[in-house]
């Protein structure tokens, strides 16, 4: 972990961190999710950088060392791509291939949407490209389909940093971290906590020096950036209603856990299973699920994750 290099970077209006390593010809760009930061890639970061590829891994904005505008307004796809594209710049990296994570995968389908020459292929993780609805807001239907108390829909609500504020930052990382539960997250108020005196034993994949870094950056930072990417969900999809109908037409490579949460969605299994996702993504070469996984896969399985994206950069 001592060999990877930390620097900030400005990018598009705020100063980005990134997390790198390697010197190859070659670049991977990793985006993680929440609650993450560029720490949950720490295993490819490595691995990746050992078969001659750069490898580099931001602090999106609003999470750990990165800056954190206030208003969910500034959390659209099209500001964090902009950050990314502003970065590829400022490295004078031309193109990358590209790997997500939960909204790193959603931030990674976009930018594949946006800028595809700058992508030469991706592989994302968890989360599938679903195509934009014109008939309905995404919050508005996750409310039709699950009810007020799904963790999406509370997200919207003020407040909710509060709450987590006067939790345990360590055990509330710890919950979501090591969750096995592929049934779709339903809140209820003052739910945040989980049921009181339930001691969580980690997992092999998942230390306590993890748990401890992610919550000291969550301690500093706040959760308020990380919340506003679901509070945007609404403006983005107002935003991108040109791109109503377009394919992502770069090579892809997907992977989910079995159990992982975006599994149980309703219609998800068949979507993947079944040809819709592959009408959507013509070039979709790989589908990849994980048995016995759950949802932060780039973490508990690490080296079967990463020799994955090694298999699939390698072909181009």
């Amino acid at each position: 972990m001592e060999k990877i290099s930390h620097k900030s970077v400005p990018v598009n209006g705020i100063n980005m961190h990134i997390a790198e390593i390697g010197s190859g010809p070659r670049t991977v760009l990793l985006l993680h999710g929440y609650p993450e930061l560029w720490y949950t890639w720490r295993h490819q970061l490595l691995y990746l950088s050992s078969h001659n590829y750069r490898a580099i891994a931001p602090d999106l904005r609003g999470y750990g060392d990165t800056d954190a505008p206030p208003y969910p307004t500034s959390y659209t796809s099209f500001h964090v791509v902009g950050d990314l594209v502003a970065l590829l710049d400022y490295l004078e990296i031309d193109q990358v291939f590209l790997v997500g994570h939960d909204w790193g995968a959603i931030i990674a389908w976009h930018f594949c949407l946006f800028r595809p020459d700058r992508i030469k292929a991706l592989v994302n993780l968890s989360v599938p490209f679903f195509p934009r609805n014109p008939k309905s807001k995404p919050v508005q239907g996750m409310r039709m389909a699950f009810g007020d108390n799904f963790y999406i829909c509370r997200f919207q609500e003020p407040g909710v940093e509060e709450e987590f504020a006067a939790l345990d930052t360590a055990m509330l990382l710890k919950r979501i971290l090591t969750s096995r539960d592929p049934r779709p997250p339903i809140i209820p108020p003052g739910g945040w906590g989980g049921p009181p005196g339930v001691d969580i034993t980690l997992p092999p994949w998942l230390s306590e020096e993890d748990v401890n870094y992610y919550a000291e950056k969550f301690k500093q930072k706040g959760f308020t950036g990380a919340l506003n990417y679901y509070r945007a969900m609404d403006i983005t999809w107002e935003l991108t209603a040109p791109w109503t109908g377009v394919q992502i037409k770069v090579p892809v490579k997907f992977m989910i856990g079995e159990l992982d949460l975006t599994m149980s969605f309703p219609g998800t299994k068949d979507y993947i299973e079944k040809g819709g996702f592959k009408n959507n993504v013509p070039l979709l070469q790989e589908v990849v699920i994980m048995e016995g996984a759950a949802h932060f896969i780039n973490q508990e399985k690490a080296e079967e994750v990463s020799k994955h994206i090694l298999d699939f950069i390698q072909i181009f």
